[in-house]
């Protein structure tokens, strides 16, 4: 199936690792023209390098999207390296978890500058020249923690759930120009950041790691985390042709485990 996306050029914040660096093989493999974006040039060279063993080929940028200016200026670079950007995916930042009685003033500030402003500094970037040609997509990965609140994510749940409206709001606002913004709810990903949690969860229950993650699976109807190449396979489809007239989506990929409309 022809998903009319190559040639066109796509950012990914947060593509060194996990999710966003599946998007980024995903995109590539569909004819993209691909840029990842991470705060540590650490990282986003394993990841150039991982992807190279695949034969694919990104641009690498190094920001830091808390800032406004950061942001800009990675939206510059990767349009004049690239040409004008078709498709934004954010996936950077991840809330630290906290227990309870750890949280504090740096705790909730952390929860907003590790998720929330570093996707809106993103869209902020390229908002403008998207208006400029009446076309574009934007989609957001944001966690379920936005729905269900969780007492060792409610910093990050709470910047996951302002993000969803602020997916939706785009939506609405941007429609008239040709731009579609959608979200997509991944929860139980098997990702570095799933293996923290499950840390705070052996800590918390006083069992095993491996413990904290069989009870978790088994919580799961699916009965296993998903894997961050299926929430790509999602996130290539929603940016596509195919999807041409889905925005304001916020679409949940948890196996079935919060059962809410």
């Amino acid at each position: 199936m022809d998903l009319g996306l190559k040639g066109k050029v796509v950012l990914i914040t947060g593509g060194s690792k996990g999710i966003g660096l599946a998007c980024a093989r995903a995109f590539a493999q569909e004819g993209a023209n691909v840029a990842i974006v991470s705060r540590s040039e650490e990282n986003l060279a394993r990841a150039r390098e991982a992807l190279a063993q695949d034969g694919v080929r990104v641009l690498t940028v190094a920001a830091n999207l808390t800032q406004a200016e950061d942001a800009a200026a990675m939206a510059a670079a990767v349009e004049k390296a690239l040409g004008p950007i078709d498709v934004l995916v954010n996936s950077a930042g991840a809330a630290k978890r906290h227990a309870i009685d750890d949280y504090d003033s740096h705790a909730w500030h952390h929860g907003m500058d590790a998720k929330y402003f570093p996707y809106v500094h993103a869209m902020d970037a390229v908002r403008a020249g998207m208006v400029a040609r009446k076309r574009g997509a934007i989609v957001n990965i944001v966690g379920t923690g936005g729905k269900r609140a969780q007492a060792t994510h409610l910093a990050g749940g709470a910047a996951n759930a302002a993000l969803m409206l602020v997916t939706v709001g785009m939506a609405n606002a941007l429609g008239k120009h040709g731009i579609r913004v959608n979200a997509i709810n991944p929860a139980s990903t098997y990702t570095g950041r799933v293996k923290q949690s499950l840390v705070l969860e052996a800590k918390e229950k006083n069992i095993s790691e491996e413990e904290a993650l069989k009870r978790l699976e088994a919580a799961i109807p699916f009965g296993r985390y998903g894997r961050p190449e299926e929430v790509a396979a999602v996130t290539v489809f929603l940016a596509s042709d195919k999807a041409s007239y889905v925005s304001g989506a916020v679409i949940p990929m948890d196996g079935a485990a919060t059962p809410i409309i």
